[in-house]
This record gives structure tokens, sequence and C-alpha cells, in this order.
């Protein structure tokens, strides 16, 4: 982890000025094609949601703005994020958070993912560990191919964790895409960054096989 300060003027500026706001987050909902990726989940007996988290995350760890985090007057860059993502639970009708440590190899996230997963299925929860930012809060929505979606957050003092959100898939014109929400912080988040975000991720979809082998 390391403080960030911003050299340039501008950027500074900018930093401020959305950072001064009462609801200073925007939110981005795009397709990304996914067709490969299921086909090679299929193929490999992988979990579909657990590669999807999987290939968030590491898009997100990739990205140096989807790292960073302000922490009072102060903006701090992790090593890396972790994704907490929704699981089904068996012991309510709502859902529990499952965090994940982020491992840039895919066989050991896709296998802490799937036991972490299962033990949360019957002693859920709900709360962060205090103090603790380095999250990705992750969620899956497979009943809507939804257009746009609204998170619940922290705005006093505002939360700046990214928000991202996966919805039914679909066919559009003869490719199968999967709606992804993307909510962050404009202070530290700008569209350039999101858009990066959805070219990168959909690189990965579409080269399974180089991505989480």
């Amino acid at each position: 982890m390391k403080n960030i300060t911003f050299q340039n003027e501008h950027r500074k500026k900018h930093f401020e000025f959305f950072n001064g706001m009462n609801h200073p987050h925007f939110n981005i909902t795009a397709n990304v094609e996914i067709e490969p990726l299921i086909t090679y989940c299929k193929n490999h007996q992988l979990s579909i949601t657990h590669s999807i988290v999987f290939l968030i995350a590491k898009t997100a760890n990739e990205i140096t703005e989807f790292k960073w985090r302000i922490r009072g007057a102060d903006v701090i860059e992790h090593e890396s994020v972790q994704p907490s993502f929704t699981v089904n639970t068996d012991t309510s009708d709502v859902f529990s958070f499952c965090t994940v440590n982020y491992n840039a190899n895919p066989s050991i996230f896709l296998k802490d993912a799937k036991s972490i997963s299962e033990s949360m299925k019957t002693n859920p929860r709900l709360e962060d560990e205090e103090g603790k930012d380095d999250y990705l809060f992750l969620s899956a929505f497979p009943w809507v191919s939804f257009t746009s979606m609204q998170h619940a957050m922290h705005y006093h003092p505002s939360d700046s964790v990214p928000r991202i959100s996966w919805g039914k898939f679909f066919d559009n014109n003869g490719k199968l895409v999967m709606p992804i929400s993307v909510q962050v912080h404009h202070a530290l988040v700008d569209g350039k960054h999101v858009g990066k975000f959805y070219k990168n991720l959909e690189i990965m979809t579409m080269q399974p096989d180089f991505f989480l082998s």
C-alpha cells in the first residue's frame, strides 16, 4: 500500500471537484460478449460464476485507478484488491458476501472461491472487516438482463470501493452477451478507465483458454 499525491495540477483539481460532491459516483452499464467463456467453463467443468469473478478481479487489479481508495484527506493505492461477491445461502432467502483473496493464478483462485463459497452458504456474513477497504464489491443478478443499476452505499463520508454487477446473459444479434454494471468514485476513476475495464474484460472473456488455464 502506498500514498498517492497528485503532482499534476489539473488532476488534483479533478479529484477535489468530484470529491466535494454529495454523490461523487457514476455508473456505466454495457454488454460484454461471453459465449467463449461459457463454452470453456462447461468444457472444463469450471464454475461460471467463479470464473467471471476471477476475470473481473484480474481486470480491476490491472488498472491502477481501480486500486485507489480515499481515506479521509488521503488517497492510497493497494497492492491488490480482493473480490467480495454475493452467494446464495442455505439459511436465509438473502445473500451472503464471500471474500476471496485475489490470486493471479486462476487455479488457486477458483479452488479458494469454491471452498469459501461453500462455507458462506451455512455461515453467511455481511460485515466487512473494520478499517479494510481493499475490496471490489461484486454481485450477480442472473434473473434480468438489466440496462442500468444503482447500488446502496455510504455517501457521508463517501465510499470509494467500486461496485461491479453482472446480469442474465442474452442473445444480441447472434452473440451471447452479459450486461455488466460498473459503479465507481469519479474523483478516482474517470470514464476512460472504465472504458479500459470493459475493453480488457472482453478480451479475457473472448480468450478464456489463455486467461483461465
